[in-house]
């Protein structure tokens, strides 16, 4: 069983494909950093997602989050990542993930994108 940082992304069937409901995610010890400083970013990741016939595994996101500790990426791009691979992994029928990261340079950002 993995312990390392992953990309991969795991899933399995949806048990109530039929149904229209959703799936919510919250990471809130989420970092990347700064490609500009160096200096690492915090924040809380939202995920919520209207799942279609896959669902994405808990462990694998888990992993999957934890590979951008090291990685330089602004606050708009990895969230935008975030959704452009789970979206690729899943094909929900709706999600949307948000970025909320904590205050630097005394500003509060909060990113917020959606599929479709």
């Amino acid at each position: 069983m993995s312990t390392q940082p992953s990309t991969s992304l795991e899933t399995f069937p949806n048990p109530n494909p039929e149904r229209s409901y959703e799936i919510r995610f919250e990471c809130p010890e989420f970092t990347c950093v700064c490609p500009k400083t160096g200096q690492p970013d915090f924040a809380t990741i939202r995920i919520r997602y209207t799942p279609g016939d896959l669902c994405v595994e808990l462990k694998s996101l888990k992993l999957y989050l934890w590979s951008y500790r090291d990685q330089g990426a602004f606050h708009e791009a990895v969230t935008n990542q975030i959704l452009d691979d789970l979206v690729a992994a899943i094909a929900p029928r709706e999600m949307v993930v948000e970025g909320d990261f904590m205050v630097r340079g005394g500003i509060h950002t909060v990113v917020e994108v959606r599929y479709p």
